[in-house]
């Protein structure tokens, strides 16, 4: 097996150090920190059923509040602890 020589020193336009002037008329990234819904799709069965974005919405909010109704509430604290009695 050889021996790799050297490698090659690389061919770009990128300097050591850029000064202030680079810097002077570049904007700031306006997408920076904003997220972006990921589309739904809806299967065509489905979509067939509905006229607009809108009904879906009222739908799927009648459903969730159905539900929210429907389920057994939860409680986030502990039952107390029966204690000994020695």
């Amino acid at each position: 097996m050889r021996k790799k020589s050297s490698p090659e020193p690389l061919n770009d336009d990128l300097r050591p150090e850029y000064g202030p002037d680079f810097f002077k008329n570049m904007k700031p990234n306006r997408f920076a920190g904003v997220t972006f819904a990921p589309p739904i799709y809806l299967d065509e069965d489905v979509a067939e059923v509905f006229d607009s974005s809108e009904a879906v919405n009222s739908t799927l909010r009648s459903a969730i509040k159905a539900m929210r109704k429907a389920a057994p509430k939860r409680t986030t604290s502990k039952p107390p602890q029966k204690r000994r009695v020695s």
